[in-house]
């Protein structure tokens, strides 16, 4: 397989910046995962590695390969888009080996092809439908199967679960990992659900306004979120960010725990019992859990605790978190070290 190097990427049209400096280093035989909200910039990423967009700026290499000036077909790469982009005249074999008859590949070569990506994504016995006779799950994996014939380097994937309900997305993504790690492909994959990226991502690359916010693994990213940005987009429900003045969470007389801008804290780890008093808005109960949004000061402090606690909008609270969990961020939103 083959690694991917993004060096100084930017791209704009006219007075309009979609990206702006993108530096990027994707291990050959990983998964990585652009994340971010719409309009971030995620998506002309991946076009750029693909070569369907030209970088205005910056250069792109694959495998140790500068391709930023070829085509998407000399740079050994295959997409899997959001809508499948299936023919509907074509069987599920036909939609498979498209591009290999396109490439005039040998016919007993992509036979062999075919029936191996078939025998992989469990489609043998759907060789002959057609794709509207196919579940979207069956889709998905048609679409999967032309990209692994093309036995390319690169595998781009631009939010192909997307289409999907959510138990099928959930047992998908599981399926797209278990396949990427067998077949040690190089995937580039985008999506803006945080719960794809942080159980599919060796590398985790957040995008905001066309920048980079943090690239890490998922582990990482959660435990050491780089910009207040990074806290509040990992993580269900989003970190506590509470404003903090004179070292203290703004309106209480409640320690920061240090100088800073903001004290971040994760809903799990706020427990009840402790020195710190709130009184509870409001509650969400969800089973095994429930989430109780408390004045804390001028603040509003989100708790995740066990479903069984009994907790009701008025009553008043004592919490508390550890002081190793505690995050802390200055006026521009940096972590601070």
């Amino acid at each position: 397989m083959a690694s991917i190097q993004l060096a100084g990427v930017g791209k704009h049209w006219g007075d309009t910046t979609a990206l702006e400096g993108i530096t990027l280093d994707i291990a050959s035989g990983s998964f990585c995962v652009l994340l971010g909200p719409s309009g971030c910039g995620k998506s002309t990423t991946l076009r750029i590695i693909a070569g369907l967009e030209t970088a205005s700026t910056g250069t792109v290499s694959i495998g140790g390969r500068d391709v930023t000036n070829l085509p998407p077909s000399q740079r050994n790469i295959a997409m899997v888009f959001q809508n499948y982009a299936l023919f509907p005249h074509l069987s599920v074999a036909g939609n498979i080996t498209f591009g290999l008859s396109v490439r005039k590949v040998d016919k007993e070569e992509a036979a062999k092809r075919l029936k191996e990506a078939a025998e992989l994504l469990g489609l043998s016995r759907l060789l002959e439908r057609k794709p509207s006779q196919l579940s979207g799950g069956q889709q998905q994996r048609v679409a999967l199967g032309r990209a692994l014939v093309a036995q390319a380097q690169v595998c781009l994937m631009d939010e192909p679960l997307s289409n999907l309900d959510a138990q099928l997305r959930q047992e998908m993504r599981a399926e797209l990992r278990q396949l990427q790690q067998r077949l040690g492909l190089t995937v580039v994959y985008v999506t803006h659900d945080q719960a794809e990226a942080m159980s599919m991502a060796d590398q985790v690359v957040l995008l905001n306004k066309g920048r980079i916010e943090q690239a890490a693994t998922p582990r990482e990213m959660y435990a050491r979120p780089a910009t207040t940005f990074a806290a509040a987009f990992i993580g269900t429900p989003a970190m506590n960010l509470l404003r903090v003045q004179a070292q203290r969470i703004a309106g209480s007389e409640v320690p920061a725990g240090r100088e800073a801008h903001w004290l971040g804290v994760r809903p799990e780890d706020v427990t009840l019992g402790g020195a710190v008093p709130g009184i509870v808005r409001s509650v969400e109960y969800l089973g095994a859990d429930l989430i109780a949004h408390c004045a804390v000061g001028s603040e509003t402090l989100t708790v995740r605790t066990a479903g069984q606690a009994d907790l009701a909008a008025g009553s008043e609270v004592r919490l508390q978190w550890p002081a190793a969990r505690a995050h802390h961020f200055d006026s521009q939103g940096r972590r601070l070290a």
